[in-house]
């Protein structure tokens, strides 16, 4: 194989790719991509067997086919090394040379018969959705994903197509967040994605995009790159449930006057008791020590009685910060039971802690 390429072009691609790469054990071909130079197109690959990404390039100059595999993060630390000019890829005794006018590096290749194959679309169900508005709705509900529940299914995104709606939920049992995309949809059904693929998934979803899907793998395609992640298999909780179905009080809030009460208090402590009456909302730490953090704001509630509530920050930051309206919901009955933070499509519900 010896081909040209853009190395801002290249970066741009093995720096996408790099996630995609086995961290842990160095001697597995999936820790290395694959360069595929055929019928005058480039294709560069990279699994970890869970998620895969796959680029195809046709503004590459190809002057030999071939195929190469290069160990994923050396490859990308030489490419950042060089200057912003054309570089040369060639293969030779199972080596993989860059070249780059008087800079010659050398990395040694697996075999890449032993990478492993990607999925296919046949036999899979396809659904149409807006690439932009997914991508977007995915990045408002990942903060409430957990991170490492032992239910597996708790670490990934519920995506619950009904009828002309898809809800895009996730939850870490303290909170639960609901993204409602109104889009028009053929057959209802229900996946789990798991929250590193969201992750990615939010870097590519800004063009057109086809996604195909069955119980177990879903991929998105567009005209540049090819996408996998396999899916979780569990029950996810029945999160209608979860959602108050009455309320007795909804207030509207300023999004900024709160993030800076919030902020005020992070400074000492990560949980706090927010009380509320009828002109203020004050803001105060709860600490085990002497030390002490408090501030006020003010505020038409329209409240008849005072109310308060414990929460821990992060949790309110994480909603605040991934809405783009200067005023939100806070929709409560009383303060043992969850409350619920609106904004147009996104809903957060949010369990209160003991103070």
């Amino acid at each position: 194989m010896r081909v040209f390429i853009n190395k801002n072009v290249l970066e741009s691609i093995i720096t996408n790719t790099n996630p995609y790469l086995e961290k842990r054990d160095l001697s597995a071909i999936t820790s290395h991509i694959i360069i595929q130079a055929k019928d005058s197109v480039l294709n560069i690959k990279a699994t970890d067997y869970e998620i895969g990404l796959a680029y195809k390039l046709s503004n590459v100059k190809i002057i030999d086919e071939g195929t190469a595999t290069a160990n994923g993060k050396k490859l990308l630390d030489i490419i950042r090394s060089l200057k912003d000019d054309e570089v040369q890829l060639e293969t030779l005794n199972n080596y993989l040379y860059i070249k780059q006018k008087n800079s010659k590096y050398k990395l040694p290749m697996y075999k890449f018969e032993d990478f492993p194959e990607f999925p296919t679309t046949q036999n899979k169900n396809k659904f149409d959705v807006d690439a932009v508005m997914f991508g977007r709705s995915l990045k408002k509900i990942i903060p409430s994903i957990d991170n490492s529940n032992p239910k597996h299914e708790l670490t990934g995104a519920k995506i619950d197509i009904k009828q002309d709606l898809i809800n895009i939920v996730g939850t870490d049992t303290k909170r639960l967040s609901v993204f409602s995309l109104q889009t028009q949809t053929q057959n209802e059904f229900s996946l789990i994605i798991p929250k590193k693929a969201i992750t990615e998934m939010q870097k590519l979803f800004f063009d057109k995009i086809e996604i195909f899907y069955d119980e177990n793998i879903l991929i998105a395609q567009s005209q540049n790159f090819e996408f996998y992640t396999k899916l979780i298999n569990g029950k996810y909780p029945d999160y209608d449930k979860v959602i108050p179905k009455e309320i007795k009080k909804r207030i509207k809030l300023n999004r900024d006057k709160m993030i800076e009460g919030i902020k005020t208090i992070s400074m000492l402590s990560d949980t706090m008791k927010i009380t509320m009456n009828s002109q203020t909302i004050t803001f105060e730490s709860v600490i085990e020590d002497n030390s002490e953090a408090k501030t006020q704001i003010d505020c038409e509630t329209e409240l008849d009685e005072e109310i308060y509530f414990g929460v821990k920050n992060k949790f309110l930051l994480d909603f605040l910060s991934n809405i783009e309206d200067d005023e939100f919901y806070l929709e409560f009955n009383n303060n043992n039971l969850p409350f619920v933070l609106t904004s147009k499509e996104l809903k957060t519900v949010i369990m209160p802690i003991n103070i």
